[in-house]
């Protein structure tokens, strides 16, 4: 990263609007004449170890207003960043610690970190007249790369009203052979994966937070089948073509030291016994959160499917990097989910992926399903060469705005396609 580029010269903190229609912060960095604006995103299914949304209460958006809360932080906000160098993301971490003093930023937030840490990284992008991604270049063990997709073509769990359990089917385009196929490919899934919906009579014109299908299916099995059945009808193999991913969220159904699993109450091996039964069963590539944050059982037994599945950590690790080397240290994954706004900084997460790198672990940059009409998640995952991205679905402007970026830097940029092998293994 080249720094040294301009001082932060003035921070403005605004409430703007995510995708749900919920209030977030909004950060404008200023350098000199140019300037950079970020919104952090927020999370329906928010891990209780992830850096802290702050709301207002009161009247205002049913509660879920921040106006007040940037009041309350906007002058020390300002004060802590002005004349740091904003192209050294530690820098300005350093800076938002220091003034909150809480690992979780309970004072100022972890939404107003993630607005003013993402903004001074464009900020600085546009005074040195480089893309975002290009800033980012050596920050990681990793060369810059177009990352493999992985689309949201079923929904459930907090993102569809808990219509199934589980909370995400998705797909994975394996063996497309650049990022314009690839997404291609979950097109016509996700349309394939409809008509299927449609034949067994469900509504299919209602999409759900991310952009996936949604519908009361029987069980989780023909949620996975339906998407299995769907991506034969789009004229592709499964598995070898495009295989299948899940997000099981399992945090959101335990409680009291069991599962809930259509309607009964399980224990951490009956509930990985079925992700397993899962594996068996479908073109399985990837299983995210496929037990409870803190169900150090469930995390032991999962472990047993790492040679040959992507076991990806989302809620238990939170774009932690000390929480990202414990798991490392227990063995107990080979992938981690990217979110930022989870650690509350771009260099927290930009440090997460360091550790995962320098294990072997995969790393999967993802967006929340309170998103935001910026690209900046897509420059993120090419310039760490994360390997794979998780924006949700081919539709809602907040996902195809991902996408778009990442058809243009194809076109431009002459980066490499990460594919097939960006997942984890073993």
């Amino acid at each position: 990263m080249t720094r040294g580029a301009g001082l932060i010269a003035d921070c403005h903190l605004w409430q703007a609007l995510d995708s749900r229609g919920d209030p977030t912060v909004a950060a404008t960095i200023e350098i000199g004449s140019a300037s950079g604006t970020a919104l952090a995103p927020a999370g329906a299914s928010a891990g209780s170890h992830e850096a802290l949304f702050l709301r207002d209460g009161g009247s205002a958006y049913g509660g879920r207003a921040v106006a007040d809360h940037i009041a309350r932080v906007q002058e020390r906000v300002r004060a802590a960043v002005i004349g740091v160098d904003a192209a050294d993301p530690w820098a300005v971490d350093g800076a938002l610690r220091a003034l909150d003093g809480d690992d979780r930023l309970a004072d100022i937030g972890g939404h107003v970190g993630t607005a003013v840490s993402i903004a001074a990284w464009l900020a600085a992008a546009s005074a040195q007249g480089v893309a975002p991604w290009q800033l980012l270049v050596g920050a990681t063990a990793r060369p810059p790369t177009l990352p493999l997709p992985m689309v949201n073509i079923v929904s459930g769990g907090a993102h569809a009203a808990g219509i199934i359990d589980i909370q995400d089917v998705l797909c994975v385009p394996v063996g497309a052979g650049s990022f314009a196929e690839a997404i291609e490919w979950c097109s016509r899934v996700r349309a394939g994966t409809r008509a299927v919906l449609a034949e067994a009579g469900f509504a299919t014109a209602l999409i759900a937070d991310e952009g996936g299908l949604a519908a009361p299916f029987a069980s989780d099995d023909d949620a996975i089948a339906a998407v299995v059945e769907g991506i034969a009808r789009a004229g592709l193999q499964p598995g070898s073509d495009v295989a299948v991913a899940l997000d099981v969220a399992a945090t959101e159904c335990f409680a009291g030291g069991q599962y809930r699993m259509a309607g009964q109450r399980v224990s951490s091996p009956e509930f990985v016994d079925r992700i397993r039964q899962w594996r068996q069963r479908y073109p399985l590539v990837s299983i995210e959160d496929g037990a409870a944050e803190d169900d150090d059982e469930g995390w032991a037994l999962l472990a047993e499917l790492r040679p040959e599945t992507q076991v990806l950590g989302d809620d238990r690790y939170v774009t932690s990097p000390q929480r990202v080397l414990r798991g490392i240290e227990r063995g107990e994954a080979n992938a981690v989910l990217i979110k930022p706004n989870q650690a509350g900084t771009l260099a927290r997460a930009l440090d997460a992926i360091v550790a995962a790198s320098g294990a072997g672990w995969a790393s999967v940059v993802s967006a929340r399903s309170g998103e935001t009409e910026e690209t900046w998640l897509a420059d993120l995952a090419v310039g760490t060469g994360a390997g794979q991205i998780k924006v949700g679905s081919t539709m809602r402007s907040e996902r195809t705005a991902k996408w778009n970026r990442l058809l243009w830097l194809e076109q431009t940029a002459g980066l490499p396609y990460a594919g097939r092998a960006a997942l984890a293994r073993g």
